[in-house]
C-alpha cells in the first residue's frame, strides 16, 4: 500500500536539513576559535616555522615529503672515509646519499655549513651555491634547525680537516613547527628528558647510545644463553594466581572470563612447569609489573630474564652469573673494567662470596647462628634500631633486616650472598645441614641487587607448606606474599629434577655497563608522576 507524503512529512524534512546547516556553521565557528585561539599561543618562532611550511607548499614542496633512498648513515661514512686524505676522497669521487636532522648552521656568503644529525651522530654538509643552483641555496637558507633533510653528493674534506658531503642535491623532507632546546641552556632538567624522550635523543648523544647499547647487551645475552643450551621461550603476562616473588601486583580485568588477572610479578613458576615438562633449560626475557615506587634502582615495569636448568643448582647458579657477566661485558664493551655509583667494578671472575648470617655478625656483631626465639631476635632488634613490621615478626626476616640495613652498602665489588633464611625464600630447597636457611644466593654490586638464585624447590609437600605459610602472611598485612598455586603444586608432584633458577635485572645490568646511577636512564619509556 503506498503512502504518498503529507505536509508534516515535508516539514520534519525541512526541519532536519536546516539543523544539519546548524551543525556544520557551529563546527566551522568551532574550528575558527580553535585555530585563532591555537595561533595566539604560538610564539614568534613558531609563527614564522608555519609561515615557512606555507611558503613551501607555495612553491610546490610538501613541507612533510614522503621516502627518501639513503646509502649511508654518518657513522658509515665515517669508518670508510675519516682516515682519508683530502687528495685521497677527490680520487675515490665516493658518490653517497645521507639524510637526518639540521643541527647547525652558517653561512660564508655563497657557501653553507651545516651539520646534520642521523641515528649514528652527526656529520657536516657543504652547500655551494654554484654547485646546487640559486633555487636549492635559497631553500637551503630558508631552513631552520630541526628540519629533515636529504642530501646527495660526494666526500669530501673542508681545509679545515672535516670530513664532510659536499651537496650536489638538496631536498626538503620535514619541516619541523616547534624550535629544538638551546643546545647549552636547553633539555638539561632530568625530568623534562624524561618526559620527552625523542628531545633528549635528539639533543643528547649519550642518551641515544644507551638507547643503541641496550639491544645490543640483550642480544649478548640472548647469545650467551643459546650457546649454552637454553631455549628461549615466552610465558603469559597476565596470571590468574600472584606468585614467584614477594612483591604487590597490578590487577586488571577479563571482560569475556568476567575475573580478573595480575600483570606478573615473575616468570618463574610457568618456567618452572616447562622444566618439569622435560626442556631441561629455559629462559625468558620479558618485561615484570609490580605496583611499587620510583627511585633511581626501581620502575613499575622493567626487565628481567629469569633462567632454569635441570640437573643444576645454586653452584650452577653462580657459574653461569660469572660466565654471563663476563661474556657480556667482553661481547659488547671489550672490557670488564666499569665506573658504577662512584667506584669501579671488575666483572672478571671468580665473585666474592658471603654467607648473610656471617655478613651480619661481622658488621655488627650479632650472632644469629645461635639457636633463638623471636622474642629473642625482636630485642636485638630494637637494641640495633631495627624497624620490624608485624608480618616481619620471626627470626629469618629480623636476620634480613638486619643485612639489609648494615650489610648491603658495604658491599662494592660483585659479591654473591648466600643462605638466605627460610622465612624470605618460599620457592627455595632447605640447606640439608640447616634447614632455618636455604640454597639462595643474590648478586649484589654497589649495594644493589643484580640477580637472585635457587636451588629451587622441587619438594611439592614443602612447597604447599611454604605457600600456606605464605598465606598466613598475607593474613598479617603482608601484601607482597605469594598466593597458594596447586596446579604448580600438583605440576612437581609429577616429579622436577632438581633445577637450579635465577632472575636477572637487565636494567640494572645495562646501568653498571653504560655506567649511569638512575634505571629511568636506561629506560625510554620511565613511569613518572603526573605534573597535574
Amino acid at each position: 500500500m503506498r503512502t504518498d507524503p503529507t505536509p508534516f512529512d515535508d516539514l520534519k524534512k525541512l526541519k532536519e536539513q536546516q539543523l544539519e546547516v546548524l551543525k556544520e556553521k557551529a563546527a566551522e565557528q568551532a574550528k575558527e576559535i580553535v585555530k585563532e585561539i591555537s595561533e595566539k599561543e604560538l610564539n614568534d618562532q613558531q609563527k614564522v616555522r608555519r609561515q615557512k611550511m606555507n611558503a613551501l607548499r607555495e612553491a610546490g614542496i610538501d613541507p612533510f615529503g614522503k621516502g627518501y633512498e639513503r646509502t649511508h648513515r654518518s657513522g658509515e661514512l665515517r669508518t670508510l672515509y675519516e682516515d682519508k686524505t683530502s687528495e685521497e676522497l677527490d680520487e675515490i669521487n665516493a658518490e653517497v646519499s645521507i639524510a637526518g636532522r639540521i643541527m647547525s648552521k652558517r653561512r660564508m656568503g655563497k657557501i653553507g655549513f651545516m651539520h646534520i644529525l642521523d641515528r649514528d651522530g652527526k656529520i657536516q654538509v657543504v652547500v655551494n651555491k654554484q654547485i646546487v643552483g640559486d633555487d636549492i641555496y635559497e631553500l637551503f637558507k630558508a631552513s631552520d634547525l630541526g628540519d629533515i633533510i636529504g642530501v646527495k653528493g660526494r666526500m669530501i674534506k673542508t681545509k679545515a680537516g672535516e670530513l664532510s658531503v659536499e651537496a650536489h642535491e638538496y631536498t626538503h623532507l620535514s619541516k619541523a613547527l616547534r624550535p629544538l632546546p638551546e643546545k647549552y641552556h636547553g633539555l638539561t632538567d632530568k625530568e623534562e628528558r624524561y618526559r620527552k624522550r625523542y628531545l633528549d635523543l635528539i639533543m643528547n648523544d649519550r642518551s641515544r647510545e644507551i638507547a643503541i647499547l641496550r639491544p645490543r647487551i640483550i642480544r649478548a645475552i640472548q647469545k650467551y644463553m643459546d650457546e649454552h643450551g637454553y631455549i628461549e621461550v615466552e610465558t603469559p603476562v597476565l596470571q590468574p594466581i600472584l606468585g614467584g616473588a614477594a612483591a604487590r601486583p597490578f590487577v586488571t580485568h577479563h571482560n569475556a572470563l568476567n575475573r580478573d588477572f595480575y600483570l606478573r610479578i615473575a616468570t618463574e613458576l610457568p618456567l618452572k612447569r616447562l622444566i618439569v615438562g622435560g626442556l631441561e633449560g629455559v629462559y625468558e626475557i620479558g618485561r615484570i609489573f609490580r605496583n611499587e615506587g620510583m627511585d633511581l634502582k626501581h620502575n613499575p615495569e622493567f626487565t628481567t630474564m629469569e633462567a632454569y636448568c635441570a640437573y643444576s643448582d645454586l653452584e650452577g647458579m653462580m657459574k653461569l652469573t660469572e660466565g654471563l657477566y663476563e661474556y657480556v661485558a667482553m661481547e659488547v664493551f671489550g672490557t670488564t673494567e666499569f665506573e658504577f655509583m662512584g667506584h669501579t667494578v671488575s666483572l672478571k671472575a671468580p665473585y666474592k662470596r658471603w654467607n648473610i648470617v656471617d655478613a651480619v655478625r661481622e658488621v655488627t656483631g650479632v650472632d644469629f647462628w645461635q639457636e633463638m626465639s623471636v622474642e629473642e631476635a625482636l630485642k636485638l632488634a630494637e637494641e640495633h634500631n631495627v624497624e620490624v613490621a608485624p608480618h616481619q615478626r620471626t627470626v629469618g626476616n629480623i636476620i634480613s633486616l638486619f643485612f639489609d640495613q648494615f650489610c648491603e652498602e658495604k658491599i662494592v665489588d660483585p659479591t654473591f650472598v648466600w643462605g638466605h633464611p627460610i622465612e624470605i625464600s618460599p620457592l627455595a630447597k632447605k640447606n640439608p645441614e640447616d634447614p632455618r636457611f636455604t640454597e639462595r644466593f643474590e648478586t649484589l654490586i654497589c649495594g644493589v641487587e643484580f640477580n637472585n638464585a635457587f636451588s629451587e624447590l622441587n619438594d611439592p609437600i614443602d612447597q604447599k607448606e611454604r605457600f600456606e605459610k605464605q598465606l598466613e602472611a598475607k593474613k598479617l598485612g603482608d601484601d607482597e606474599a605469594s598466593e597458594m598455586d596447586e596446579d604448580y603444586v600438583e605440576a612437581l608432584e609429577y616429579g622436577m629434577p632438581p633445577t637450579g633458577g635465577i632472575g636477572f635485572g637487565i636494567d640494572r645490568l645495562i646501568m653498571l655497563l653504560c655506567g649511569v646511577d638512575s634505571i629511568r636512564d636506561v629506560l625510554l619509556f620511565p613511569t613518572l608522576k603526573s605534573l597535574s
